[in-house]
């Protein structure tokens, strides 16, 4: 397949989202669109943990932007921030739209909270694909981090789940 895009920087986002239940959508820039993964633990900087990744709907890029609250009867109502942002590199030599394909995506993530490799492994088909998110053994790996706890605020604001949603009102 297409060698084209290996070691191409691209954005990436990690939303949280306060819907019906609270999680962290995972989305990576390929061929135009942001491929969404819903993990309800959110990412973790412990190469021993794996997390669950369930494949959503695509979004367009400008979505990487979105901090507010989705009205209720919308897709995904809920508060929304931007918890994460950078650019990504793929790290295999297929393309990234072939990668995610045949369910084995690999890339180096240089975001403000998160840095290095990580792998995205599907594991069950179907309707919404499952997959596994895992931080890879580097020198960002730390089983003692945990910036899902630490470090809850938006990146692109500052503001937190509970602030963002008096602001931007339901």
């Amino acid at each position: 397949m297409s060698k084209q895009d290996h070691g191409t920087r691209r954005a990436f986002v990690i939303q949280k989202h306060d819907a019906s239940q609270l999680h962290y959508d995972f989305r990576l820039e390929i061929d135009g669109v942001l491929k969404s993964w819903a993990v309800p633990k959110g990412p973790s900087t412990d190469p021993s943990e794996k997390r669950l990744a369930v494949e959503v709907e695509d979004h367009r890029l400008d979505y990487a932007d979105f901090e507010g609250v989705i009205p209720e009867g919308e897709y995904g109502a809920g508060t929304v921030m931007v918890w994460d942002n950078g650019n990504y590199e793929n790290l295999r030599e297929d393309g990234m739209a072939s990668c995610h394909q045949d369910g084995m995506i690999e890339v180096w993530l240089e975001g403000n909270k998160l840095q290095g490799g990580y792998a995205l492994k599907r594991f069950r088909g179907g309707k919404k694909p499952q997959w596994l998110l895992i931080k890879m053994q580097d020198d960002a790996a730390d089983a003692r981090r945990n910036p899902v706890s630490t470090e809850p605020d938006s990146v692109k604001t500052g503001r937190n789940l509970k602030t963002i949603r008096q602001e931007e009102g339901e």
